[in-house]
């Protein structure tokens, strides 16, 4: 029987295959290959999409957050408060410009950052807060700028939120967002890519700058910088897949309604706890995460991947349990929800060219598993 992939990229190719060629063959001709008009009109697009003035293609998700915050302002030594239950690259991103992360724990039924948590872990160091919107659903990002004190900026990890929107507010607008264009991402590239997102002419120029060496004009060198420039062949792939993105992730939504029908049964079992969308909510449903308690989530996800149904887990370790970052100091037990969510969560297969037919076979294949 075929396998059912997390994420079915051959099937996005195929889609789009033969733009792909003709672009790149446009790059080659050109020899754009680092910037260039593919760059700028993908710029244009996704800012355009994004809702929001402005938008700078950097090489990856993980340079577009240090950017962002390098871009309002947090130097080395100063804090950052970020959710526990995050993908390692937020804190790597503060930690690699020589600020400290501040871990939070999250919300136990969204795995949002937990606003209240991020409030009260703001200190006179704290210079941003890094909410990250996960698995497609926008973490409360105005209702917490609102709160914090005026030396402290928002910074928003959109990695995993491409087209998605809470109380009609889209990532970056009217603040400063970062996403990533990683393949497996809702907007994929065909390697490593990423982008700042702003409505704030000054941040964009501040962002631009850093990521091209700390210059605007050739040779001409204003500030410290780094190379984080997105590249012409990525921006073809982008732009492709950008004009499909609108139903691609209602495909998604469409996927995602299936799944909370076929799951039913196993949710008022209390097998399974499946994932909810709030009121104002536009979820794009970058994951599908289910909860199984009482469960061992790892055998459940090895037995799964053995009857060809490529389940996930997003993530395994929070961020306070790795190596990477014990020297925080944060034990098991600090962040309990974050620790909850880690050893009971998976990420069932979903993406825009899933059938209906998959779907009941992965579902099929769980009821099996949780006998």
């Amino acid at each position: 029987m075929d396998q059912i992939p997390l994420v079915d990229l051959a099937a996005a190719h195929a889609e789009i295959a033969d733009e792909i060629r003709t672009g790149f063959d446009r790059v080659l001709a050109r020899t754009a290959f680092v910037g260039g008009e593919e760059v700028a009109a993908f710029e244009r697009e996704y800012a355009a999409f994004g809702g929001v003035a402005h938008c700078v293609g950097v090489a990856n998700g993980t340079d577009a957050v240090e950017l962002a915050l390098r871009a309002v302002g947090v130097q080395a030594g100063d804090e950052v408060v970020l959710p526990a239950n995050t993908f390692i690259a937020t804190a790597g991103a503060t930690a690699r410009l020589g600020a400290r992360p501040v871990l939070v724990d999250c919300l136990p039924d969204s795995y949002l950052i937990d606003p209240d948590a991020a409030l009260a872990a703001v200190t006179a160091a704290t210079r941003a807060v890094v909410p990250v919107h996960l698995y497609g659903l926008l973490a409360p990002v105005a209702g917490l700028a609102a709160a914090l004190p005026s030396h402290v900026r928002v910074v928003e990890d959109a990695a995993q939120s491409q087209g998605a929107t809470r109380d009609g507010r889209t990532p970056g607008s009217g603040g400063i967002a970062a996403t990533s264009f990683y393949p497996g991402k809702n907007l994929g590239a065909y390697g490593d890519a990423g982008a700042v997102l702003t409505d704030d002419a000054e941040l964009a120029a501040t962002v631009r700058s850093l990521a091209n060496h700390g210059s605007t004009v050739k040779y001409r060198h204003d500030i410290a910088g780094f190379n984080s420039r997105l590249d012409g062949l990525q921006a073809v792939v982008l732009r492709a897949k950008l004009a499909r993105l609108g139903a691609w992730n209602q495909a998604r939504r469409d996927a995602a309604v299936r799944y909370q029908e076929l799951l039913a049964d196993l949710a008022a079992a209390g097998r399974v706890v499946l994932p909810g969308v709030g009121e104002g909510e536009a979820h794009v449903w970058h994951l599908y995460v289910v909860r199984v308690p009482g469960a061992d989530r790892d055998a459940v996800v090895g037995k799964l991947n053995a009857a060809g149904i490529g389940a996930g887990i997003h993530y395994p370790t929070p961020v306070h349990l790795t190596d990477a970052f014990a020297h925080l100091g944060h034990g098991r037990g600090s962040f309990p929800q974050a620790e909850r969510a880690a050893e009971e969560i998976l990420s069932l297969p979903l993406h825009p060219h899933l059938t209906a037919d998959q779907q009941q076979r992965v579902v099929d294949a769980l009821a099996g598993v949780l006998g």
